[in-house]
């Protein structure tokens, strides 16, 4: 099989691996336990229980350390974009580097720069996503802001007012998901420069290690105990009203 045929193969594992992956996590967190799908339920009760809390001080410290960490994303984000483009000018140098290493396939200019084009195109994509997701953070703010304050029981429409909030803070949180599974498959893509059947590799190991830690790891099994937790003293409270 020729080089060109085979890297062909591997840049379409790769987009399948990565499109497949992302249309394969939305629908498997509908009707499964993920990070994702209890996360949510987690923000909802977030969400209800700050419309009690006269002072929101701390609310607003953990939503500002939720937007630091995407903040730094986005300006290493930029830093990487800075270095890539640098490579463009470094090509001859880049393909004596890669030659110099055993096993690795023959590589060409037109190859490297189609591989540093592909790394460009997701850190853009990447810092375009982290951007996107402070955005939703900062209309997070706005909306805490604007949650009146109560004592007990509210009604309906505050409820979903407080859905409506964990609903914004959702797409904040799979924003800032998207731009960091972009940061993963760019390590599937630096193998690419070494050899193409290591790209199939990779892309295939990012793929089961997304899938490890968003439906199978421990983190997950503890965020679902506490979702059961909470959904059972809200059940009691419920009960307990009831009696009253």
């Amino acid at each position: 099989m020729t080089g060109s045929v085979l890297d062909l193969i591997a840049f379409i594992c790769f987009v399948v691996s990565w499109i497949g992956y992302t249309y394969f996590a939305k629908w498997k967190a509908k009707n499964t336990n993920c990070i994702a799908r209890c996360l949510h339920q987690h923000r909802i009760h977030w969400m209800n229980e700050l419309m009690r809390h006269e002072m929101r001080v701390g609310e607003a410290a953990l939503l500002a350390n939720l937007e630091r960490n995407i903040t730094f994303f986005a300006s290493t984000s930029m830093l990487i974009l800075a270095g890539v483009l640098t490579l463009f000018a470094q090509v001859g140098r880049l393909e004596s580097v890669i030659a110099s290493i055993p096993y690795t396939s023959v590589p060409t200019d037109a190859m490297i720069q189609l591989k540093l084009s592909l790394l460009t195109f997701i850190f853009v994509m990447a810092f375009f996503q982290f951007t996107w997701s402070m955005r939703q953070y900062g209309f997070l703010n706005v909306m805490l802001g604007a949650t009146p304050l109560r004592e007990y029981e509210s009604s309906d429409h505050m409820k979903n007012y407080a859905t409506q909030m964990a609903i914004v803070q959702d797409q904040a949180a799979h924003a800032y998901n998207y731009g960091l599974r972009g940061y993963y498959f760019s390590m599937a893509v630096l193998s690419w420069f070494f050899h193409p059947l290591l790209f199939i590799i990779t892309s295939l190991l990012v793929v089961y290690t997304l899938y490890r830690r968003e439906f199978k790891s421990k983190a997950v099994l503890a965020i679902t105990q506490g979702m059961i937790m909470l959904q059972r003293e809200e059940q009691e409270q419920k009960e307990m009203g009831n009696r009253h």
